[in-house]
């Protein structure tokens, strides 16, 4: 169990909690909610003692796995000892005997020897090596990284090096603050396996909807400066948030109809003989005052892509035995394909299989190594990068207004700053540095960017990173709305199968599949 008592937390005078007093129960999963900026991350640090409340304490279990985020510590590691790391005492076990056994063997050295052997056995150390090795498969890293460096293996992998680290060692509580962000969609539904078996107390910080449904068991929602705990998944948390949202609203605007009645009868009959009536409607409109509602600070972008007039013509991209290599790495090879209008294609795929590179090279970002693209007629193509740094130039001095007005021509400035409203930047936001930008307000800055250019193509790789749940469910509609063709890459299952009604799946040994139907169809047919 986990207990909160009394916490507090205020940054630059804004108050994200105020003297929360709760616990998280063992066997229970929680998804901890609420938009970019309302304190999630903030909260699993307080937990873990990394960040201090402004008042209040924590109460642990005593033995906690944290997923972190910091990769640079681990680069000297191997990846095998870099998950067993995640049990404390094991490892410090491991690595005192190992200075010992240097050592000229006294009494006083087998005395301690005996007892770190108890430890060992204790942590079950002589199995550490298959438990970790289990977790790093069911993460996709293989077998022959496991005794690398970390810095040897790409970065996406010492991430779920990571991932394995905090879910080693059978800790009685788990804090995971977005796992799934580097994983692709055969090892989120590991995760979710690993999950489902696991009995200790879960909180998870996630933007992915599905995952959130698939796991949590309760949702904890960081909202109106307090924590409120919800049973079952986020759609149920949502639903039952808005329904009582709505019903103290419908209170509100029944007393104030009332009182207005009341204040009339008040107004006419106050200075006459009807003294005691007029009292007791006094009394009355004291007890109706409507109940103070707090702000909520759940916010949803408006996206919206509107297409040119200028359609393009039926063939948007003809690829002809297309083919891309890196260093002894061939990703795609004689790959060929017709695009047509109106095609909204998801590209799916363990990472590391091609699937940036497929789209860099529909973007004109790169060239093929052999083979054609063909752009087809009246194509205004618009891209969204997975590294946001590609198209935002964070050059000093340059705003968020600078960057959009950049963007198109002749524009008016009141469109610009419509723009930054629909992007939820208010006010001096719009004079906000792009080297200020967090990762979600780059996304939400370069939606933007999108929704100014009006393309009738649009290759988005990852859209959806860094974006809360709300601004996701804003994306889904935006691209399910659009009219135009688009191609994204994208591992978040709600996404794509809301949005896509075709498939190119990046499978086992360089194989390209087109399927043509929606993600659903296509999992059908796999499996």
């Amino acid at each position: 169990m986990i207990t909160l008592t009394n916490i507090s937390k205020k940054i630059s005078g804004r108050t994200l909690f105020d003297e929360v007093t709760m616990s998280f129960n063992d066997g229970n999963r929680y998804g901890l909610t609420g938009p970019n900026g309302c304190g999630k991350s903030t909260l699993l640090k307080i937990i873990m003692g990394i960040e201090e409340p402004t008042s209040g304490s924590v109460s642990l279990p005593d033995k906690v796995g944290f997923l972190k985020q910091n990769i640079e510590a681990f680069q000297q590691n191997s990846v095998l000892d870099t998950v067993i790391m995640g049990n404390t005492r094991l490892w410090d076990a491991l690595k005192e005997k190992e200075a010992l056994e240097h050592h000229e063997m006294t009494d006083a050295i087998g005395m301690r020897l005996g007892e770190i052997e108890c430890i060992i056995a204790e942590e079950n150390g002589y199995a550490a090596e298959a438990e970790a090795e289990e977790l790093l498969s069911g993460m996709g890293i293989p077998q022959d990284s496991y005794h690398l460096r970390m810095q040897s293996i790409p970065q996406d992998h010492q991430f779920r090096a990571l991932l394995c680290q905090a879910l080693f060692g059978q800790p009685k509580a788990l804090l995971l603050d977005e796992p799934t962000n580097h994983l692709d969609m055969e090892s989120i539904h590991w995760l979710e396996e690993f999950l489902h078996a696991y009995k200790g107390v879960l909180i998870v910080v996630s933007h992915d909807r599905h995952f959130l449904n698939a796991v949590a068991t309760h949702i904890a929602d960081i909202d109106y400066e307090t924590i409120i705990t919800y049973p079952g998944n986020y759609d149920e948390m949502l639903f039952t948030k808005t329904s009582v949202r709505s019903r103290a609203e419908e209170e509100n605007k029944t007393k104030e109809k009332k009182i207005a009645q009341l204040q009339e009868f008040v107004s006419r009959f106050g200075a006459g003989t009807r003294a005691s009536q007029v009292q007791s409607r006094v009394r009355e409109i004291e007890k109706l005052q409507p109940s103070e509602l707090k702000k909520s600070n759940i916010q949803r972008p408006y996206i919206r892509f509107i297409p040119q007039e200028k359609q393009a013509g039926q063939v948007v991209f003809r690829l002809e035995r297309v083919s891309k290599s890196y260093p002894n790495n061939p990703v795609i090879v004689n790959f060929s394909c017709d695009i047509l209008r109106g095609d909204k294609i998801a590209i799916i795929g363990n990472n590391g299989r091609g699937k940036t590179t497929l789209l860099k090279l529909l973007a004109g970002v790169i060239e093929p190594d052999s083979g054609n693209i063909v752009r087809g007629h009246n194509v205004e193509m618009g891209y969204f990068p997975q590294n946001h740094s590609d198209l935002l130039e964070k050059t000093p001095g340059t705003t968020l207004f600078d960057w959009l007005k950049s963007r198109r021509e002749r524009i008016m400035d009141q469109e610009i700053r419509g723009i930054l409203g629909k992007m939820l930047f208010s006010g001096d936001d719009a004079f906000k540095e792009l080297q200020a930008l967090s990762g979600g307000e780059s996304a939400r800055l370069l939606l933007g960017g999108l929704m100014l250019t009006n393309p009738n193509v649009l290759i988005l790789d990852e859209p959806n990173n860094h974006l809360d749940i709300e601004a996701v469910s804003a994306l889904a509609w935006g691209l399910e709305e659009f009219k135009g063709t688009i191609l994204f890459a994208s591992h978040d299952r709600d996404l794509v199968g809301n949005v896509a009604n075709k498939i190119i799946a990046f499978e086992a040994d360089h194989n390209i599949v087109f399927f043509q139907g929606p993600l659903s169809e296509y999992l059908k047919k796999k499996h």
